[in-house]
């Protein structure tokens, strides 16, 4: 009980420092981010790994990244269960943009970065024309080559709970015609997506195999879930979760 309670204070130091330091370093790098991808992709990179030294010595998390993430154009399929996942997957990667959703863009800070990173913004009620925009805009090179990351969920999903795969990500491998890199993860069972209180562990990301182009659509969406979901139960029973009973 007492643990716990010091625990829960650490959290929310951890937690308050974070969100202090969000806005400063933000605003550091404003000058070389406002003219420079490269600079907003330092900034960012810069304020994740502040994120994660702080989480090893205020909270006990340490963050490990495995498997071999790719360098050059792809689709990154991601699972997704809290903020720490976001930061990990887009520090492992060298030109990462996100498929996010639309409301973000208001977010102080993480808007205007993600604006500045060409993140692409999704109406939740309008999800086929942003997907359709998309891919238009990256077929007439309007953007920077680099790893396209998609939620295949569509949210964040708490360890334990079910929840589907979206078609969004079947209809991008199949009009890309990219490599898809599905990504597992256990950083729910530490860093939870609400609440204050983060659990000392090993918060992992793992990069799979890839799933080369020329699959249906059907048979991908089916591969792609098969593999994040499997590997993703492993990593958060290495965690000490057993996701079929739910604790």
């Amino acid at each position: 009980m007492i643990r716990d309670g010091i625990q829960w204070l650490r959290s929310l130091l951890f937690v308050g420092q974070i969100y202090l330091m969000m806005p400063i370093v933000g605003l550091a790098f404003a000058p070389w981010a406002l003219f420079s991808k490269h600079g907003a992709r330092v900034c960012c990179k810069t304020y994740s790994r502040w994120v994660f030294w702080s989480a090893r010595w205020m909270v006990g998390i340490r963050c490990e990244v495995r498997g071999t993430p790719p360098a050059g154009e792809a689709l990154v399929a991601a699972k997704h269960q809290s903020f720490l996942d976001i930061m990990m997957i887009f520090t492992a990667l060298p030109t990462a943009k996100f498929i996010m959703k639309k409301e973000i863009l208001r977010t102080p800070v993480i808007g205007q970065y993600a604006k500045l990173l060409d993140c692409v913004p999704v109406d939740r009620g309008k999800r086929g024309a942003a997907i359709d925009k998309m891919v238009r805009d990256v077929h007439a090179g309007r953007q920077e080559a680099g790893q396209l990351v998609i939620y295949s969920q569509g949210t964040r999903v708490a360890p334990g709970v079910k929840a589907d795969y979206k078609v969004g990500t079947g209809i991008l491998y199949e009009q890309l015609g990219q490599t898809c890199v599905p990504v597992a993860t256990n950083v729910g069972v530490l860093w939870p997506r609400k609440g204050i209180m983060r659990r000392p562990g090993v918060a992992v990301v793992e990069f799979l195999d890839p799933i080369e182009p020329g699959m249906s659509r059907v048979a991908f969406m089916t591969e792609l879930e098969r593999r994040v979901e499997a590997r993703s139960d492993a990593l958060m029973r290495e965690a000490g979760f057993d996701p079929d009973a739910g604790s």
